[in-house]
């Protein structure tokens, strides 16, 4: 047992951010890949491109563009790409705003390293420290601390996905360089329905985790 009453309440407000940090980034990183790309094409009422982009070219093109917010590449990597007339795939509007998206999804899996590193470190803090069962009471704690703050954030994205998904730009972009017409090759690839089902899901995903610490940890009674 942790006997200090004030390290033992930082533990548990650090434990809270980080089960939910870790749980979201972790939902984050499993939709980073071909096939979640896949699944939201496949599925039923997925909007077709309006401008004449058939399923298979998306499905071709919108996997190199995951690809390269994870491969470290430059700009040129996505500049060198053409439709079959020849055309640019995409604009240099379009190609700044995946080299921003690349950088923040190189931060964003940076800290998912360091907050597994850190839940880890608590773990053999505790088994070190023989306050294992202080642990669990405190994973238990942090999981329904998640189901609360993401509860609250999933009826927000369910209320208004519109203003969750503004501000969202708006905190991790500078001005309106993400915004796009309609024509353009990223909301023919990724329109606004790919982007509802993928916050969505990562919430449903981290609420789920959330859950099941809450009560595999919870105290029997």
């Amino acid at each position: 047992m942790i006997e200090n009453r004030f390290v033992r309440n930082g533990v548990q407000v650090l434990l809270v951010v980080l089960v939910l940090v870790g749980l979201i980034l972790t939902g984050v990183r499993l939709l980073l890949t071909d096939v979640f790309v896949r699944l939201e094409y496949n599925l039923p009422g997925f909007p077709e491109d309006t401008y004449g982009m058939t399923k298979a070219q998306r499905l071709e093109y919108a996997p190199i563009a995951l690809e390269f917010l994870l491969n470290g590449a430059g700009p040129e990597f996505l500049g060198d790409l053409k439709f079959e007339d020849g055309t640019p795939l995409f604009n240099e509007r379009e190609l700044q705003h995946m080299v921003d998206v690349q950088v923040l999804t190189e931060a964003f899996l940076r800290v998912w390293v360091v907050t597994l590193a850190l839940l880890s470190l608590i773990v053999v803090w505790a088994w070190r420290g023989r306050w294992m069962a202080d642990l669990r009471r405190m994973l238990s704690n942090a999981g329904l601390g998640t189901i609360v703050i993401l509860g609250t954030l999933l009826v927000l994205l369910l209320l208004s996905f519109d203003l969750v998904f503004t501000n969202f730009h708006r905190i991790f972009f500078e001005g309106d360089s993400w915004l796009f017409l309609y024509s353009d090759t990223l909301i023919r690839l990724f329109p606004l329905r790919f982007w509802q089902d993928a916050f969505v899901l990562v919430g449903v995903f981290t609420l789920v985790g959330g859950l099941a610490l809450w009560l595999g940890f919870r105290k029997p009674r």
